[in-house]
């Protein structure tokens, strides 16, 4: 089932997702997802995200898509925004392992010591 079908069922109404098959693997998941906040868009502003990206970004190019004017697309664009709630959900990534970590992994890899010794020095470096 595409997307579009899933959106045109569910209506705008909230929905969960509760399996999930991996293509060409076979492996399926059960539990309660929830969809992405741009699948739970509508049909229409599915395809108006999509055709703003497309477009740079560029609301002068959107007026030429669409036909309509600046206030029409940043009043659509404001609207789309109040939906979306991506800054608020968004998971700050760890920082990159400090360089003495990064080498003991080096070493580590290249069988230089052991795994016993990576910890310990691991250990010390906190």
């Amino acid at each position: 089932m595409e997307w579009q079908e899933l959106t045109d069922l569910t209506r705008g109404q909230p929905f969960t997702v509760e399996r999930v098959r991996l293509a060409g693997s076979g492996i399926a998941i059960e539990g309660q997802f929830e969809p992405p906040q741009l699948a739970q868009l509508g049909l229409d502003d599915q395809v108006f995200v999509a055709a703003f990206v497309r477009a740079h970004g560029s609301i002068k190019e959107m007026e030429r898509i669409f036909g309509v004017s600046y206030p029409t697309i940043k009043a659509r664009l404001n609207r789309i925004a109040e939906r979306l709630d991506f800054a608020e959900h968004l998971e700050v990534a760890e920082p990159a392992a400090a360089p003495a970590e990064a080498d003991v992994v080096d070493r580590l890899q290249r069988g230089e010591i052991s795994v016993e010794q990576a910890l310990a020095e691991l250990e010390r470096s906190r």
